[in-house]
C-alpha cells in the first residue's frame, strides 16, 4: 500500500517547484509473538513468549509487555541497561527518535536489543498499515510521535484480544499529559518510578532513577537566576548583546571559570555563584558582558572545595566570596555572567558518596573525582555500603532552588584505595575507551599463522639485506620503527627510516578501522597500555621485533656529510630487523669503541648526521623545552612501584627523535603537494603575548630578559639564561616555557590558510605525525593511506578527501590525544601516592610558582610538583606578606621568590580520602613559630583502614602456594639477617 503527499514551493524567481513524497505501508509485518495465528510464519524473529512475559509487578497483572516512550529510553536507560527489565516492544517512531537525540543512548538501546535474553523487540509500527497515522495540522512532532506510540498500543491490545492471549500491553511514559491521553484512550500506563516501586526486589533500581527535581524542595528560594529561553538566547547572539563560548571551571578556585568565545583572543571571565548559574565544564553557554566598571580578575587565593559540607543553608555567594575579594589582582580583565544554556555537556562521573548527616535520609552529596565538577545531590538506599566504594553518578537537572546540581547513581567501581579501582576511575574520567576489542573488531584480523606470501614480495620493495635495527624505551612491545644508515662510494649516506605498516591491516570502513578512529590513540599508564589496536597487531604482527620479517613503509634519503638532503623517496617494503635495542643498550654500542659491527657503524652514522641536524633545527628557532618525567620500577608481580627515577635521556634519544622529525616533516611535504585541500598535518600556534607572561616576569625577578618576539629569540633567550650558582634554574625555566605553549593540534589543509600551517615549537613551516602508527595516532593511519596513494600503492576512497569529515576527525584525534596525556599524568600522579604511602622524605626541591597563600614547588629528584601552603592562622602564629608586583612571599628577613632552593619533608596526605595529595612542609630555610595544619585523623585511620580492609581481602584472595613462596621468603630474610 502507498500514501503520497504532495507539496507545492514557490521560489524566488516565481518558479513553482512540486514535490511528491511516497511512503510505503504494509499489512504483512509481524507483532512479534510466538504463539500468534495472525503473524505466524510470516517472519523468524518472533520472539515474545506469553509463558515468561514479564518481572513480577503489583500494578500490573500478568502477564504483561512493555512499551516505552522515547524519553523513558533517554532518561532511563541506566535502569534500562539492567537484566531485570525484559520483554519490551520498542516501537521504530521511539528508536528514530532516540538516535537522532542521542547517539550515545542509541548505540546502548542496540546493544540491549541484540541481546536475545532480553527479549526487546522492534515493531516498525510506521510502516504497519493500521499503526501509521499522517501529522494533523498544526500538530507539533513531538505530539504527533506521543499519538502514533498510543495508536500502536491499542493495536497491540486489540490484536492479541482478537486472538485470545491473556496479554496486558503497558506503556510507560514520564509525560503528564502523555500519561492522561493514554488513560483517556483506555491503555494501561504508568511512570517509571511507580512501575519500578512496584517490581518484587526491584528497590536497588530506585537509585538509579533519572529525576529532573525532587518534589519536596519546591517550596525552597530560588538561589539562581532563570536561564534565558532558545529564543532569547538566539535574538541576544543576533544582536550582538550575548556571546556564546564553551565554559571552562577553574580548577584551583571553584567559585571562577572562563568561557572561551570563538573570535575573541582573549577568554571571558566569570567570578561568584550566581554569575556562573548552574553552568558545569564544558557546557555551551550564553553570556553577557558585564560594563567595564564590574570587571574582575581571577583570584591568586586556591579555594578547591567549599568549607561546609551541605551548604544549602548558607547565604548569597557574594558573601560567601567576599573573603576572598581582598586577593584579587590589579589587572582587571573582561568579565561576565552566564544567562543561558545552550548545549549541555553532561557525562557520568567518578566520585565518592558523602552520606548525609541525618539518619535514615535517602538524599546525600556526591563528591567527583573531577575538582571542576560540582556536588551532586542524589537519592540512594545503599549509603552505607556505597560510601567505602568509588562511585559513578549522571547528572539529571540543576533547578533554580538548589545548590546542586540533581543526580542519580549509575554503579559502583571497588573499594575506595584499590589499585584497580583508582586505574578505572581515571579511565573512565578522562573519557578513555578501554573495554575489551568486539567480536566484530576481531572478526577483521588476520588469521594465525600469518606468512608473508610470494604476492606480497611482489608487491613492496624487499629490504631485508638492510642493516636495520630499532631503539625504543625499555619493555617495549608496540614497536613502531627502525632506522638504517649506510656509506654509499660517492661519500654520502643512505638513510632510512622505517614505520610499522598498521594501515596494511587496517582497511577503511571496517569495524577494526571505525574502533581505531574512536579510540584514537594508545594510551600509556604506569602499569598497564591501553592499545588503540588489539594486540594482535600492536605487539605481534605490526611490531617491528628484531629477526621477524615485517611490513613497513619506508622513507629513504640520499643525504651528504654536512647533513643536506640529496633526495628523498617513499615505498612499501619488507624489512627484518636485526636487533631490538632499548636507548641504553644503543648508546653503549656507540660508545664502546671495539665494537665495529655493522649496526653498531650504522648507529654511529645516524648519531652524526642526528647531532647536525638537530644544530641546524636550533639555529633556526627550535624550541628545545622540558618537562619533570620520571620513570617508576614497579614489582612484578604486585605490580606497585617499588622506586621511582628521573628519565635519563641519552644521545640515542636525540638521535631516533631527529630521524622521525625528519621523516615526519618529508611526509607532510609530499602529502600536501599531493593533496592540497586535504591533507592532514599537525600544526603548533604562536602563543600569545599574554600566554608568556609568568615566564617573563619569573626571568625578570632573576635578572634575565626573555624576548618573545619570534621563537629563534625565545629559543636564544633561554640558552642564555643560565645561573652557575643554580644549575637546574635553566630547566625551570624551560619547563615554565612548556606550561606557557598552545596545544599542538592535528587539522585539514584545507581548513586552514597556509600561515597557519607552522609548528611553532619546531620551528618549521609544515609538519605531520607518520611515525607512531601503533603507539601515537590514529592519524598517522591516514597519513599513511594518503601517503600510499600519493606512490601509487594504494588507490584512494571518498572518506579520505572529504575534508569535513576529517576536520572531524581531527577534533576527536585531538580531544583523545589531550585525555591520554592527562591519564598518563593521573597515572603517574597515582603511582607517586602509592610509592609515598608509607614515606616521610627530605627532598630539595625549587620554587616554582609564588601564590598569594601557597608556594608550588618541583622537586627534582622525582619530577614531582605539591604545594607548600602558607598563612593558616588556626595553626600557625607565623604571617607571610605577599608582593604581588615582584611575585614574593616575605616572613620576617626570609624572602621567597620562584627558582629558590629549599628543602621540604614529603609525606602523603590522606585525611581526603577522594583526593590523596603530596604533603609538603617546610624544613629549610627555617622559619621560628611557622607549623603545618595537622592531618584529620580520624579521616585518615578510616582511609587507612579501608586500604587495610582491601588488601586482607586480596591476601586472602591469594593462592595458598603464594602464602608459602612468600612466607619461605621471609624465613630466608631471617636467616641472612
Amino acid at each position: 500500500m502507498l500514501t503520497t503527499k504532495i507539496f507545492f514551493r514557490k521560489t524566488k524567481g516565481g518558479n513553482i517547484y512540486k514535490t511528491v513524497r511516497e511512503h510505503y505501508l504494509r499489512d504483512d509485518i509481524c507483532c512479534g509473538f510466538k504463539v500468534c495465528k495472525k503473524c505466524n510464519g510470516r517472519l523468524g524473529n518472533m520472539i515474545l513468549d506469553e509463558k515468561d512475559a514479564g518481572a513480577k509487578s503489583s500494578l500490573i497483572p500478568n502477564p504483561y509487555y512493555l512499551v516505552l516512550d522515547t524519553n523513558i529510553i533517554l532518561n532511563q536507560i541506566d535502569i534500562l541497561e539492567e537484566d531485570v527489565i525484559c520483554n519490551v516492544i520498542i516501537l521504530q517512531t521511539v528508536l528514530e527518535e532516540v538516535r537522532h537525540k542521542s547517539s550515545t543512548v542509541y548505540k546502548k538501546l542496540k546493544n540491549i536489543i541484540v541481546d536475545a535474553k532480553r527479549k526487546f523487540f522492534v515493531f516498525i509500527n510506521e510502516h504497519h498499515r493500521e499503526t501509521y497515522i499522517e501529522r494533523e495540522p498544526g500538530e507539533k512532532a513531538n505530539d504527533r510521535n506521543d499519538r502514533a506510540i498510543r495508536v500502536a498500543v491499542q493495536w497491540y491490545n486489540t490484536h492479541l484480544e482478537f486472538d485470545n492471549h491473556n496479554v496486558k500491553i503497558a506503556l510507560l511514559t514520564d509525560d503528564a499529559e502523555n500519561r492522561t491521553l493514554a488513560a483517556e484512550s483506555g491503555i494501561f500506563v504508568a511512570s517509571m518510578e511507580d512501575y519500578i516501586a512496584s517490581l518484587k526486589n526491584g528497590n536497588f533500581l530506585l537509585d538509579k532513577l533519572c529525576k529532573h527535581s525532587y518534589t519536596s524542595d519546591s517550596h525552597e528560594p530560588d538561589m539562581f537566576p532563570c536561564h534565558l529561553g532558545p529564543a532569547e538566547i538566539h535574538d541576544g547572539i543576533s544582536s550582538g548583546k550575548l556571546l556564546q563560548g564553551t565554559f571552562l571551571a577553574s580548577r584551583e578556585n571553584f567559585l571562577e571559570g572562563n568561557v572561551n568565545v570563538e573570535g575573541r583572543e582573549r577568554a571571558i571571565f566569570v567570578q561568584g555563584r550566581t554569575n556562573l548559574n548552574r553552568a558545569i565544564d564544558g557546557d555551551i553557554v550564553a553570556i553577557e558582558l558585564l560594563p567595564d566598571n564590574q570587571w574582575s580578575s581571577p583570584s591568586e587565593i586556591v579555594l578547591q572545595d567549599e568549607e561546609i559540607a551541605d551548604a544549602d543553608d548558607v547565604p548569597e555567594d557574594e558573601k560567601t566570596f567576599a573573603k576572598y575579594s581582598a586577593s584579587k589582582t590589579k589587572e582587571r580583565i573582561p568579565t561576565g555572567k552566564i544567562v543561558g544554556i545552550i548545549r549541555r555537556k553532561w557525562r557520568q562521573y567518578c566520585g565518592i558518596l558523602q552520606p548525609s548527616a541525618i539518619k535514615e535520609s535517602v538524599r546525600h552529596l556526591f563528591v567527583p573525582a573531577e575538582r571542576k565538577i560540582p556536588k551532586i545531590r542524589i537519592e540512594t538506599r545503599q549509603a552505607e555500603i556505597l560510601s567505602k566504594q568509588r562511585i559513578i553518578v549522571a547528572l539529571d537537572s540543576w533547578p533554580r532552588h538548589s545548590r546542586y546540581p540533581l543526580g542519580h547513581f549509575v554503579r559502583a567501581l571497588g573499594n575506595i584505595g584499590d589499585k584497580e579501582t583508582e586505574n578505572e576511575v581515571l579511565l573512565l574520567e578522562h573519557d578513555v575507551p578501554h573495554s575489551r576489542f568486539s567480536d566484530a573488531v576481531l572478526s577483521f584480523l588476520p588469521k594465525l599463522p600469518w606468512i608473508i606470501t610470494e604476492a606480497d614480495i611482489a608487491q613492496r620493495e624487499d629490504l631485508r639485506h638492510l642493516d636495520i635495527c630499532s631503539v625504543d624505551p625499555p619493555g617495549c612491545t608496540d614497536i613502531d620503527d627502525a632506522l638504517h644508515c649506510k656509506k654509499l662510494p660517492n661519500g654520502n649516506y643512505n638513510v632510512g627510516v622505517h614505520i610499522a605498516d598498521v594501515s596494511h591491516f587496517i582497511r577503511p570502513g571496517t569495524a577494526l578501522d571505525k574502533e581505531a578512529a574512536l579510540r584514537a590513540t594508545t594510551v600509556y599508564l604506569v602499569d598497564k597500555r591501553i592499545d588503540m589496536v588489539p594486540e594482535l597487531l600492536s605487539s605481534n604482527l605490526c611490531s617491528l621485533r628484531g629477526n621477524e620479517e615485517r611490513f613497513a613503509f619506508s622513507c629513504i634519503w640520499e643525504i651528504n656529510p654536512h647533513a643536506n638532503i640529496i633526495s628523498t623517496r617513499f615505498c612499501k617494503s619488507i624489512i627484518r630487523s636485526r636487533q631490538a635495542m632499548t636507548y641504553e643498550e644503543a648508546q653503549l654500542k656507540i660508545d664502546d669503541a671495539t665494537q665495529h659491527d655493522a649496526i653498531t657503524v650504522s648507529l654511529r652514522g645516524l648519531n652524526k648526521l642526528a647531532k647536525k641536524f638537530k644544530k641546524r633545527r636550533i639555529q633556526n628557532g627550535a624550541l628545545i623545552l622540558a618537562s619533570p618525567e620520571i620513570r617508576f620500577q614497579v614489582d612484578s608481580e604486585t605490580h606497585d612501584p617499588i622506586d621511582v627515577e628521573v628519565k635519563k635521556l641519552r644521545e640515542t634519544n636525540s638521535m631516533v627523535e631527529e630521524f622521525m622529525l625528519l621523516a615526519n616533516i618529508s611526509v607532510a611535504e609530499k602529502i600536501l603537494a599531493e593533496f592540497p585541500e586535504c591533507a592532514m598535518l599537525r600544526r603548533h600556534p604562536t602563543p600569545p603575548q599574554n600566554n608568556l607572561e609568568p615566564l617573563i616576569k619569573a626571568a625578570r625577578n632573576q635578572g634575565f630578559t626573555i624576548n618573545v618576539n619570534t621563537g629563534k629569540e625565545l629559543a636564544q633567550s633561554l640558552d642564555e639564561a643560565k645561573k652557575v650558582s643554580n644549575p637546574y634554574f635553566n630547566t625551570m625555566l624551560r619547563i615554565l616555557a612548556t606550561r606557557c605553549m598552545m596545544q599542538a593540534v592535528y587539522f585539514i589543509s584545507g581548513m586552514h590558510q597556509s600561515e597557519e600551517y607552522s609548528h611553532y615549537g619546531l620551528a618549521c613551516p609544515i609538519y605531520t605525525h607518520f611515525t607512531s602508527p601503533i603507539r601515537r595516532q590514529y592519524a598517522d593511519i591516514i597519513v599513511h593511506r594518503l601517503l600510499s596513494v600519493c606512490i601509487g600503492a594504494d588507490a584512494t576512497y571518498p572518506e579520505l578527501l572529504d575534508k569535513k569529515k576529517n576536520n572531524l576527525l581531527c577534533q576527536n584525534l585531538n580531544y583523545r590525544n589531550r585525555m591520554a596525556q592527562y591519564a598518563s599524568r593521573a597515572s603517574v600522579a597515582l603511582h607517586t601516592h602509592l610509592f609515598f604511602r608509607d614515606k616521610v622524605q627530605d627532598e630539595e626541591g625549587y620554587i616554582l610558582f609564588v601564590r598569594k597563600n601557597a608556594l608550588q614547588v618541583l622537586i627534582p629528584k622525582y619530577g614531582i610538583e605539591g604545594t607548600l601552603y602558607l598563612n593558616n592562622p588556626t595553626a600557625s602564629a607565623t604571617t607571610f606578606i605577599y608582593k604581588s608586583e615582584d611575585q614574593s612571599q616575605t616572613c620576617g628577613d626570609i624572602i621567597f621568590r620562584a627558582f629558590d632552593l629549599i628543602i621540604v619533608q614529603i609525606s602523603l596526605d590522606r585525611s581526603n580520602i577522594q583526593h590523596e595529595k603530596l604533603f609538603f612542609k617546610l624544613v629549610k630555610p627555617e622559619i621560628p613559630g611557622f607549623s603545618i595544619p595537622p592531618l584529620d585523623t580520624k579521616v585518615a585511620n578510616d582511609n587507612e583502614n579501608s586500604i587495610k580492609e582491601t588488601s586482607k581481602r586480596k591476601a586472602e584472595q591469594q593462592p595458598e602456594s603464594s602464602k608459602i613462596n612468600k612466607k619461605a621468603e621471609k624465613k630466608k630474610k631471617r636467616k641472612k639477617n
